[in-house]
């Protein structure tokens, strides 16, 4: 596994001065209901963090997550209302997520559009959808097995961490110790390199949108359940929380850089820092602002401190200027007061 790097641990110490603050700070944030609250909060970003890390990291983006979350969990209750079991509504909604990721793919690495202009349109084109399918109405009254499951806990513990954990080992892996991770690197840092490397460029983009897409759908149906409520307009805006947790990991927004344990500690630093001012009862429009300064400072930290420390290292390169030259010793004059021959003969 790759080592931390210096952003990974000042996140990591930004994470922890924060929490140890809002705990003297803020009522109710350092206790264990409060933590359960918070790691619901954040499952549904990290899932979709996952994904999200590796198509940044290889300079594309997807800004359409939100709204494939919403179109699955809009799909899951029309099925559900429709009355078909819940064991068959889930799988559905996976594959849906997938066939969604593709036409991204399809789109960004089959006609050569930028992916921030065609996840844009998607954006908007999935969110329709959710209302076409579901309209302005909620469905409720799923199987209280699966949504206790979902907010419930054991030994203290929430169920979502373990299925948090096991993606993140995953997806860790996959990025930080096998070939693909690195040839993924390799795309971010120029694609024609990769090309000229023998890496399948289109063909491992495609497929990191068609995962980003089920995770995506996977996220919908957690939401869902987590709420007992389907409707067409859950998750909207999540895509800023997403790619804001992801750049304030340390990933660059120009790809070829960051690390999956960055992203964790980006993912945690945000949702307690949203789970603090909620408890502070501070306005859904504040919060929003916030993500949209951490999202800005994201972009802009990182930048600056890889810009200071090329000038230090330029600096220390540099050879020193040459010592100036001694001036010219003079001439040694002679003490003999004596005139010259020349003037004794005269």
């Amino acid at each position: 596994m790759k080592r931390f790097t210096g952003w990974d641990a000042a996140i990591l110490a930004v994470l922890v001065l924060f929490v140890i603050v809002a705990g003297l700070v803020v009522p109710d944030f350092a206790t264990g209901r409060n933590a359960s609250f918070m790691v619901l909060d954040l499952a549904p970003v990290l899932l979709i963090a996952l994904p999200m890390t590796l198509i940044i990291v290889t300079g594309e983006i997807d800004l359409s997550v939100a709204s494939t979350l919403g179109l699955s969990s809009a799909v899951m209750g029309a099925l559900w209302d429709g009355g078909m079991s819940i064991e068959v509504i889930i799988p559905i909604c996976l594959v849906l997520g997938a066939v969604l990721g593709a036409v991204n793919g399809l789109f960004i690495t089959g006609f050569g559009l930028p992916s921030l202009a065609v996840t844009i349109g998607t954006l908007a084109l999935y969110r329709g959808l959710a209302f076409v399918v579901l309209g302005d109405r909620a469905v409720a009254q799923f199987p209280g097995s699966y949504t206790e499951w979902v907010i419930g806990s054991s030994a203290g513990i929430p169920n979502l961490v373990w299925p948090l954990l096991v993606l993140l080992l995953v997806f860790g892996t996959v990025l930080h110790a096998t070939p693909l991770g690195r040839s993924l690197f390799t795309m971010g840092a120029g694609v024609d390199a990769a090309r000229f490397s023998g890496i399948r460029v289109a063909r491992t983009k495609f497929w990191l949108y068609v995962v980003c897409g089920a995770v995506a759908a996977l996220a919908g149906v957690l939401w869902t359940l987590r709420y007992s409520s389907a409707r067409a307009d859950n998750g909207t805006g999540l895509e800023l929380a997403v790619v804001a947790a992801v750049l304030l990991g340390g990933v660059s927004i120009f790809g070829g850089r960051g690390t999956l344990w960055g992203v964790l500690g980006g993912v945690m630093l945000l949702a307690a820092v949203q789970n603090a001012l909620r408890l502070a009862d501070v306005s859904n429009e504040a919060l929003q602002v916030v993500t949209g300064l951490l999202l800005i400072v994201s972009v802009l930290a990182p930048n600056a401190v890889g810009a200071i420390r090329s000038a230090v290292a330029r600096r220390r390169r540099r050879p020193p200027p040459p010592a100036p030259a001694a001036p010219p010793e003079p001439l040694p004059v002679s003490s003999d007061p004596s005139p010259s021959p020349a003037v004794r003969s005269s």
